[in-house]
């Protein structure tokens, strides 16, 4: 089973992808610090590692050991979270996940979000909904 690294803004979703990924009880809990799921197979970080600059030297170290790195936006963020060449600063390979959207308004934005996560260094987007379960088998097929 392959280890990976979760990474997004506050709110993106990560925390319940592991969750939902692990099939476990769904339930907001704001991460605060690195956390570990699954014998250390996800690793979930705090959205404010992305949304500080001055904290990405904390994401490239939490990635050192991972083998993918799962940059995440939720569907109903319309911010550019991540900029130009981001996953540069990883030397795995890096899948862009685009987590809510059940909550998507028009398809026009989920084509936004995934431009950006393409520019940011995403080789491939998926689309996924913790509510639907839509994408979460094809992230479980990529952990194998």
């Amino acid at each position: 089973m392959k280890k990976a690294i979760f990474i997004g803004s506050v709110g993106s979703g990560k925390t319940t992808l592991c969750q939902r990924l692990l099939n476990e009880q769904i339930k907001y809990q704001k991460t605060q610090a690195v956390q570990f799921y699954a014998d250390n197979q996800f690793v979930d970080t705090p959205g404010e590692f992305l949304d500080n600059r001055r904290l990405y030297t904390a994401l490239s170290i939490s990635a050192a050991d991972v083998d993918l790195v799962f940059l995440l936006q939720s569907a109903s963020d319309l911010r550019q979270v991540y900029a130009p060449g981001f996953g540069s600063m990883f030397a795995k390979p890096i899948i862009g996940i685009i987590t809510k959207t059940d909550l998507a308004n028009d398809p026009a934005d989920l084509k936004f979000i995934e431009d950006q996560l393409h520019d940011a260094g995403a080789g491939a987007v998926l689309y996924t909904s913790a509510i639907t379960n839509e994408g979460i088998d094809k992230i479980r097929e990529l952990l194998e």
